[in-house]
């Protein structure tokens, strides 16, 4: 059943509610933003994630405050957008963007076993970069308890995609002004030493492969 939080109103036919379109989308983002009421306002925080089944999973620094007030169940609301084109119409008013968006609603939960910590960690590593995880000295103890780890039920999201050409009005068709779609995309390019790399360490294999969706590493 849709949760009526997420069920989307103007341009309904635009929403998502199954679980693998909006799975797909999150699988393809690199950050979210979370927006929460810190005290006196309402805040709006950019941030890597990571997947897990339904899960969602954010971390940061133990003593952040948006973090700290997220661990305590407060209401929250985390978005993510990929955008795929520019959509330039032959008037400003039709000019939009084709997109693929998620919003989901709900509370965090502060993760404390160190196996799901651990595992949640690596989901947000390689969301960035594939193959790193693996490649890296992992976290020490005292690095998981400076770190706090929560997790976002995707009990309640829904996804909203424009795709298509502009949706030009019939009296603008013969105006001779160009229409049509600009393709984006976020691609990955060369890589570059860090200046105080040792000698002789190559760059690793899943750097120089091209990622399949053409996003992300």
């Amino acid at each position: 059943m849709i949760d009526e939080r997420v069920r989307l109103g103007r341009l309904a036919e635009r929403g998502h509610h199954d679980f693998d379109t909006i799975s797909s989308i999150l699988d393809d983002g690199m950050i979210c933003h979370v927006g929460l009421n810190a005290g006196a306002d309402p805040v709006v925080f950019p941030t890597i994630y990571g997947r897990i089944e339904r899960n969602l999973y954010i971390h940061g620094s133990a003593i952040a405050r948006w973090m700290t007030s997220l661990s305590e169940s407060i209401p929250l609301c985390v978005t993510v957008s990929l955008l795929d084109e520019i959509v330039l119409a032959r008037s400003a008013y039709q000019h939009s963007l084709n997109y693929r968006s998620v919003v989901a609603l709900g509370r965090a939960v502060a993760v404390i076993d160190e196996a799901e910590k651990l595992s949640a960690l690596e989901a947000i590593v390689e969301q960035v970069c594939r193959g790193r995880w693996k490649d890296v000295r992992a976290p020490q103890r005292s690095e998981l308890r400076s770190t706090l780890v929560l997790r976002i039920p995707l009990d309640c999201a829904s996804a909203k995609i424009r795709t298509g050409p502009p949706d030009d009005f019939p009296h603008d068709l013969g105006s001779g002004v160009w229409a049509g779609c600009v393709p984006l995309s976020v691609r990955r390019d060369t890589p570059i030493p860090a200046p105080n790399l040792e000698d002789g360490v190559a760059i690793p294999a899943y750097l120089l492969d091209a990622p399949s969706d053409g996003r992300r590493g």
